[in-house]
């Protein structure tokens, strides 16, 4: 059984015999697939496999966990929380070094975010790693949940289309990836700047903008900012 140090939760299970599956992607986007066109778009034909493959996502005796390792030592956790009556993703990362994982983004009814600003997706879908899902269009979409940013790059569909061609049956790519990257995750799309080499933003409901009561301490922001944007530090063990 796996286990994610401070996470409450559980029985978590790894979930790469997941991630051969075409459909599994758009079931992971689907909070940022909303309307009908574009679930058309995303799962076709295939609506009823799809609702099958999210129903054994989501069930209770298993919670599938993804594992994103970066360079810095660190490492993502994407996680199916099948909570009872209230089921989602969770994001964490965590440092050996730490005491505990530390949620960034949660993607649920209850939704907490966003977690990434688009460059700091695709760092962190880049980084070369020896274990965990390594792919980087597999990496770049189990992380795009995560993504809200209000300044995207005119080119930012480019990576995105590649992965969706890669990865699924989808038979627009490029209409897909427009579409997820007009929506993001589940809130508004954040402004995010750097201060005193950290990148903060300004969402109401994300754990990176420290104007917010819950967000992370000042120390574990700067740290998970250097991780995501590739810089390797010293972590924080506090």
């Amino acid at each position: 059984m796996l286990h994610i140090p401070g996470y409450e939760g559980g029985p978590l299970v790894e979930g790469s015999v997941y991630l051969d599956d075409p459909l599994f992607w758009p079931v992971h986007l689907g909070t940022c697939l909303r309307g009908e066109d574009a679930q058309r778009a995303a799962f076709g034909a295939d609506w009823d496999a799809a609702m099958e493959l999210y129903r054994a996502l989501s069930a209770d005796h298993e919670w599938p966990v993804f594992s994103v390792p970066l360079r810095s030592g660190h490492t993502i956790y994407v996680v199916y929380g099948n909570f009872d009556g209230d089921r989602g993703v969770d994001y964490l990362i965590h440092h050996p070094a730490w005491p505990a994982a530390e949620v960034f983004a949660v993607d649920d009814g209850h939704f907490m975010g966003p977690g990434t600003a688009w460059l700091e997706l695709l760092s962190a879908a880049q980084q070369p790693v020896q274990k965990g899902v390594g792919d980087t269009d597999a990496r770049l979409l189990l992380l795009f949940p995560t993504l809200g940013d209000a300044r995207l790059p005119d080119d930012a569909a480019v990576p995105l289309t590649a992965a969706l061609a890669a990865l699924t049956l989808i038979e627009e790519p490029a209409e897909v990836a427009g579409m997820l990257l007009e929506n993001q995750g589940q809130w508004e799309p954040a402004h995010w700047r750097l201060a005193d080499a950290v990148w903060i933003n300004d969402g109401g409901h994300s754990y990176r903008n420290p104007c917010n009561a819950f967000a992370l301490p000042e120390g574990r922001l700067r740290e998970i900012s250097n991780a995501l944007n590739g810089e390797e530090r010293q972590p924080n063990r506090r």
